[in-house]
Order: structure tokens, then sequence, then C-alpha cells
């Protein structure tokens, strides 16, 4: 079983900064983990990916966030960690913390969202 735990969201001016964190807790040793990331969803609006991280530390980031954000992974905690800084209104979202894997086949998991919220 696979589970991600995250935490970090909240409500914050622009210009601030927010710290997001997904833990990934898995039972079984069979279980591994190619890389993690994290989406976002405002309202109305598709799902969209911010930034991912892969087991080698290749990076990927959406270009609205390039030089804001900054994604990063702790393999010993199987963490991964989004630094949002200078945080826009436009940033507002619910943001879903991604994991591809593998548990025998290929697996995907999603967290259950946290909200950030930037204030004008």
């Amino acid at each position: 079983q696979v589970q991600l735990v995250e935490s970090g969201g909240g409500l914050v001016q622009a210009g601030g900064s927010l710290r997001l964190s997904c833990a990934c807790v898995a039972s079984g040793s069979t279980f591994s983990i190619n890389g993690m990331g994290w989406y976002r969803q405002a309202p109305g609006k598709q799902r969209e990916l911010v930034a991912f991280i892969t087991s080698d530390s290749t990076t990927t980031y959406a270009d609205s966030v390039k030089g804001r954000f900054t994604i990063s992974r702790d393999n010993a905690k199987n963490t991964v960690y989004l630094q949002m800084n200078s945080l826009k209104p436009e940033d507002t979202a619910v943001y879903y913390c991604n994991l591809h894997g593998r548990l025998g086949v290929r697996v995907m998991y999603w967290g259950q969202g946290t909200q950030v919220t930037v204030s004008s």
C-alpha cells in the first residue's frame, strides 16, 4: 500500500513564500520510486504540471514558475519538497503531489491536495 502525505499549504501575501512537502509512505520492499512532483489545479482550470523530479534528480518546471519555485527530494525519507518564492495571486490553486513508481508494474499515485492561496 502506498500513501502520499502532503503538508505546507496555506494563505500568504503576494511576494511571500511557502514550502510544500510530500512524504511517500509505502509498505513492502518491492516498491520503488521513479519520480515525484507537484501539479496544481485552480478553479475552473485543468490540472497542470508545476514541477517534477526524477530518481536521478532531473527536474522539470512549468514556465510560469521557473526562477521562483524549486523542487527537491530526500531519497532517504522518500519525500519531495516544493519551495515556492515570490508567490503571485495566480499561483492560487490546490496543489497535488504526484508519484510515479514501480510495484511489479508501473504505478502512479496522487496526494489528497493542499490549498495554496496567495492574496494580492
